[in-house]
């Protein structure tokens, strides 16, 4: 697909998708936010996220917090467009290998990236 002359110019350059879906203790599927505990949760992680990419100088970034994903078993988890690279992290130490690798470098890091075939349980 290519660029039509009338597309209007991007408001951002990356777009980044945090879950921040929240499910009653003891679901099957757990939820993000109960699996973020390390970094005092995925609201503080996303935080912590959006002032390291400022201290780093990353520019031009939407932040967004996101209902559920569908990949709650490896969450909590993001997605970084418009690549469409999906990645689970649980720590401060994770989202700062992030930013550094793909966003300033535009390199992965393979460690915490999912996989497409990387699917829910069926139920």
């Amino acid at each position: 697909m290519t660029d039509s002359p009338a597309d209007p110019r991007l408001f951002y350059t990356r777009h980044i998708f945090m879950c921040t879906n929240v499910r009653p203790d003891g679901h099957p599927r757990g939820c993000c936010t109960a699996r973020a505990a390390e970094g005092g949760g995925v609201d503080k992680l996303r935080g912590y996220a959006r002032e390291k990419a400022r201290q780093l100088g990353i520019e031009s970034i939407r932040w967004n917090a996101a209902g559920c994903l569908d990949r709650c078993e490896f969450g909590p988890n993001m997605v970084i467009y418009p690549e469409g690279v999906w990645y689970r992290y649980e720590s401060q130490e994770d989202i700062d290998e992030i930013l550094q690798t793909h966003l300033v470098e535009g390199g992965r890091v393979r460690r915490l990236m999912l996989q497409p075939e990387q699917l829910p349980p069926k139920h």
